[in-house]
């Protein structure tokens, strides 16, 4: 390919606040349209915005586990522009002096780690919310929900160090796993607390320049974000082939139709017409202030993945998923406290309790599982009292009920049947009943075991010991064989 993909990514994370940035108001999500109002964030006249402090401390957390600056002396700026959710016609953000600068972080892509550059993180408020509701269609009008209007945001600014689709993905799931381990987002999508507008352009290979670039908005998902820039660079490639000019604009991705369309000629910084906000006074950041916050920062995904390799002898894939969240991996360490073999631990964690939290839509902290009743399940196999399949039954129950293993094995009869001479029996029992199989397995069909052991488990209801059936059946079997 003669052309260079440059990708720059900006992230808008809403803030896990109970307040507004500006008022007491609610950020609570779903709540009926224009409940969640008071004269500030309507932009009433003659309001004064008062800030949330817990906006600042969220802010520089992110700023601290993104390696930046954070800057001793910041200030907010009125960004003027005119749309129906906007009410005051201008949003209060930061602009040449922001909380946050000069940050970084790595990803982790075919094995190799790469430092993918952050310009700034700076605080403002969320607008409104635009509603075209489908029964309204042909009235042509548009409702204003103002519910979301004050709702603090971060804003994440990246360098233009992203070189692929898949770059970009990558960095925006590391940027949504350390949000959610700080735990001052919840990241949701869906809900609109994280969104993303991507600015792409194309240069020849080697050069030093800047395309001129576009802008891409309304990705409701990282996969939507990855198929939008792939689109996009195609485009772009298209024309720069035939030697026509890329415009500077604004993109809509629509996901439906799977294409872009263009939505307004890109702005400017100009075009905002930014001003220091007159009724907010600068936000004044001592040493102190951030050295107490550092302190108390979780360790991140990152470090805490390659622990988990160096400190649990876990593979790359395994450490990976474990610490997803943070609450899974604290579940999986908290596990490791008591039980010693920590593979067989992670494929249990990775396996049953994934499979049934997903099957449930649930997170790891909702489960009624602890990590002392997993441990107790998988003691209860190590010492024979059931046997693997009969625990991944007892897990479920576990899960729906919040029951100790024990006293699911005790309720249900479900010890396991590990008497030779009760198994021998049965073992016999179901080698006679079975004449055909039998004289297909003398003819050297050994596979056929598979199916006497099966058969076993079947009169057993699953509680034989499957070892010692093996054992049983291999030699029962030889013997039949002469």
């Amino acid at each position: 390919m003669p052309f260079e993909i440059v990708i720059g990514l900006e992230v808008h994370a809403q803030l896990s606040t109970g307040s507004k940035i500006f008022c007491s108001c609610s950020t609570e999500f779903g709540a009926p349209p224009n409940t969640h109002v008071c004269p500030v964030c309507m932009g009433l006249p003659g309001v004064l915005p008062v800030l949330n402090k817990k906006v600042v401390d969220y802010a520089i957390r992110m700023g601290i586990a993104t390696n930046c600056t954070i800057s001793q002396h910041s200030v907010f700026a009125r960004k003027n522009y005119f749309y129906p959710d906007l009410p005051k016609g201008y949003q209060i953000s930061q602009y040449e002096e922001p909380l946050c600068e000069n940050g970084s972080i790595e990803i982790e892509m075919d094995g190799h780690l790469k430092r993918i550059g952050i310009t700034r993180i700076h605080i403002e408020e969320d607008a409104g919310k635009s509603v075209h509701a489908e029964e309204f269609v042909s009235k042509n009008e548009t409702l204003v929900d103002l519910n979301r209007c004050g709702v603090p945001l971060i804003e994440i600014v990246s360098e233009p160090d992203m070189r692929s689709p898949r770059e970009a993905y990558l960095y925006l799931s590391a940027l949504k796993q350390i949000l959610a381990y700080l735990e001052i987002s919840d990241c949701n999508m869906e809900e609109g607390s994280l969104r993303c507008d991507a600015n792409v352009s194309l240069r020849l290979t080697g050069a030093k320049a800047l395309g001129v670039k576009t802008e891409v908005k309304n990705m409701n998902s990282f996969h939507g974000v990855e198929k939008a820039l792939e689109y996009e660079i195609e485009r772009q490639k298209e024309i720069l082939l035939k030697e026509g000019k890329i415009t500077q604009q604004t993109m809509l991705w629509n996901a439906r139709e799977g294409k872009i369309v263009p939505m307004r000629s890109k702005e400017e910084a100009h075009d905002y017409r930014y001003f220091p906000e007159p009724d907010l006074v600068p936000v004044d950041v001592d040493r102190k202030w951030v050295d107490d916050i550092a302190h108390e920062l979780p360790e991140l995904p990152l470090q805490r993945k390659r622990r988990f390799i160096r400190q649990y002898s876990l593979p790359d894939y395994d450490a990976a998923v474990l610490t997803v969240s943070r609450h899974l991996a604290n579940f999986y360490e908290e596990s490791v406290k008591l039980y010693n073999d920590t593979k067989k631990l992670s494929n249990w964690v990775m396996g049953e309790m994934l499979r049934f939290l997903g099957e449930r839509k649930l997170e790891i902290q909702d489960s009624l599982i602890t990590p002392q009743n997993l441990v107790g399940l998988l003691q209860l196999v190590d010492r024979g009292t059931i046997n693997t399949g009969t625990a991944k039954s007892i897990f479920d129950e576990m899960a729906e009920t919040g029951k100790a293993p024990q006293k699911i094995v005790e309720e249900k009869g479900l010890a396991q049947v590990s008497d030779a001479s009760e198994l021998d029996a049965i073992v016999v029992e179901v080698i006679e009943a079975h004449p055909n199989e039998l004289e297909k397995y003398r003819a050297g069909k050994e596979n056929l075991i598979s199916f006497f052991m099966g058969q076993v488990m079947k009169a057993t209801r699953g509680k034989a010991n499957p070892k010692l059936v093996n054992e049983l059946l291999r030699k029962k079997l030889a013997e039949k064989r002469g």
